[in-house]
């Protein structure tokens, strides 16, 4: 469980430290609310390392994953985000699809993707895991913090709650 913070007062509290991700997401997950750190992935319309991934502890920690704003399968639906949610993972941030968004809506696990579609992935064992990645204005570093919540997402290096 993460302590009750907001991105507002961090970013008023700790202006010069953060890097504030462009309001590109929308909120499906269980959890509104959510920080831990991050793990990232590369991968596009491939799921094989996300599942691997959570199937793994992850403990305070968020997935955070590249799949290029990708428009043509869902990264994850219902099953992987439960499977995550049942390894202690935080959260995960999408640049790319989901699927099972109502379903999603009820694990207890954050998450933010950009949409939904009903296209599921192609396993190619293909990706890039601890990497860093690049989207919505900001660099995600792996083992670096991420806080996200309903005002959006903001990343520092070190903890800060």
């Amino acid at each position: 469980m993460n302590p009750p913070f907001k991105t507002t007062d961090l970013y008023d509290e700790y202006l010069e430290e953060l890097q504030v991700a462009a309001p590109i997401f929308r909120d499906f997950g269980g959890k509104k609310s959510f920080c831990g750190q991050i793990v990232t992935l590369k991968a596009v319309d491939d799921n094989s390392f996300l599942k691997a991934s959570f199937e793994q502890d992850g403990s305070g920690k968020v997935l955070v994953v590249d799949a290029s704003a990708s428009m043509r399968c869902a990264m994850m639906g219902d099953v992987i985000a439960a499977l995550g949610a049942s390894n202690g993972w935080q959260g995960i941030i999408i640049n790319g699809c989901i699927r099972d968004s109502a379903e999603v809506g009820k694990v207890n696990i954050g998450v933010k993707a950009l949409a939904t579609i009903p296209r599921k992935t192609i396993k190619r064992n293909q990706g890039i895991l601890n990497i860093p990645v690049h989207f919505a204005d900001i660099t995600f570093n792996p083992d670096e913090f991420i806080y996200a919540d309903e005002d959006g997402i903001v990343v520092a290096n070190t903890n800060l709650i």
